[in-house]
């Protein structure tokens, strides 16, 4: 069985990139997502998790992974920026 690499650096970049869909200030020192990165995913967070920002907005990986659930209806762009960020 092959193991997967650890993509800790990805992780934290997309966790940073997802924090700004939910609202909370970063200074451009910690801003690993450009705002173009951003602007990508924002509508399809807002869209398709929804239950996940209710239940809380700085839960960085259940939004990542609602929208890794959520992959085949999500904006071109923000596909995009995920796999950038390899998720």
């Amino acid at each position: 069985m092959k193991k997967r690499p650890h993509r800790t650096g990805s992780a934290i970049a997309i966790c940073m990139l997802l924090l700004g869909f939910a609202g909370v200030q970063k200074s451009s020192a910690q801003s690993l997502g450009s705002r173009q990165e951003d602007a990508a995913c924002r509508q399809d967070v807002k869209r398709f998790c929804q239950s996940e920002l209710q239940k809380n907005p700085n839960d960085t990986l259940s939004i990542t992974g609602c929208l890794q659930a959520n992959r085949a209806k999500l904006s071109r762009s923000c596909r995009n920026t995920l796999a950038s960020h390899s998720q």
